[in-house]
């Protein structure tokens, strides 16, 4: 895969997958799809396709075609889509025009606040609730994008080879959020449940700390030094994990 192909992968299945939480965590996009009952479906040539579905107050973003969408938004190139989610140009729809009126009002608002929780600033990070959910966010963001990376990725499949079978979970304390990797010969996988007994685990002392970590605010060594950073069990198996951690700025900025 190119730059612009794995671009697009990570946008669609690393930053919008964070639509599943939004719709659970913001009351205000709740109110919103609390009613829809459809999927949308974003396709490019020569690339990568998903689909956004909503249902009973949820939403699900999965790779792939949709069996049955209501409504296909295609883009001419993974650039293009790129560009559509840097809001610099928009896809075509071919199917569900009716939606036109979801699509040009409704839907904007939905993903302009996913991009109010993923695009921090300091004023908006002192709002404890802010930094909870930009928090979960960005770990979601980081541990589907190494999956993608992994796989896709010609240095990610290179630090991908050096990692052997097994489970690493990222946990924020005392009861900040969770992920866990999941590595099974050729697969790579994000767990949706804990790991009873993960391969290696990094913990992270509070959500300020994950938060200054995972968005680049401050030095890992000296997390690890200060001890508000800790890795446990296989120790080389998260010391390759942030080598692909480090590809995703090339992506995504």
């Amino acid at each position: 895969m190119n730059h612009e192909q794995i671009k697009a992968l990570l946008n669609m299945n690393a930053v919008m997958k964070n639509l599943e939480e939004l719709v659970l965590l913001d009351s205000q996009v709740a109110e919103q799809v609390k009613e829809l009952d459809f999927a949308i479906e974003f396709s490019t040539l020569f690339g990568p396709k998903c689909s956004v579905e909503f249902k009973a107050g949820q939403c699900r973003v999965r790779p792939g075609k949709h069996h049955r969408p209501r409504i296909r938004l295609l883009c001419f190139s993974p650039a293009h889509f790129n560009r559509v989610m840097e809001g610099k140009s928009n896809p075509v729809p071919v199917k569900g025009i009716k939606f036109l009126k979801f699509l040009s009002t409704e839907f904007p608002k939905i993903t302009d606040r996913l991009e109010f929780y993923l695009k921090p600033d300091n004023a908006r990070l002192a709002d404890p609730d802010y930094l909870r959910i930009n928090t979960r966010f960005t770990l979601n963001t980081a541990v589907n994008a190494v999956k993608l990376l992994a796989l896709h990725d010609t240095l990610g499949k290179f630090n991908r080879a050096h990692i052997p079978n097994g489970t690493v979970e990222f946990r924020v304390l005392p009861e900040g959020p969770s992920a866990v990797l999941s590595f099974d010969g050729d697969t790579v996988e994000v767990l949706d449940q804990p790991c009873a007994r993960p391969s290696a685990v990094l913990l992270f002392k509070d959500e300020q700390t994950a938060n200054d970590l995972l968005n680049g605010n401050s030095d890992a060594f000296a997390a690890l030094a200060t001890g508000d950073v800790m890795m446990k069990g296989r120790i080389p198996m998260i010391e390759a994990i942030n080598l692909i951690l480090d590809r995703i700025p090339l992506y995504l900025s």
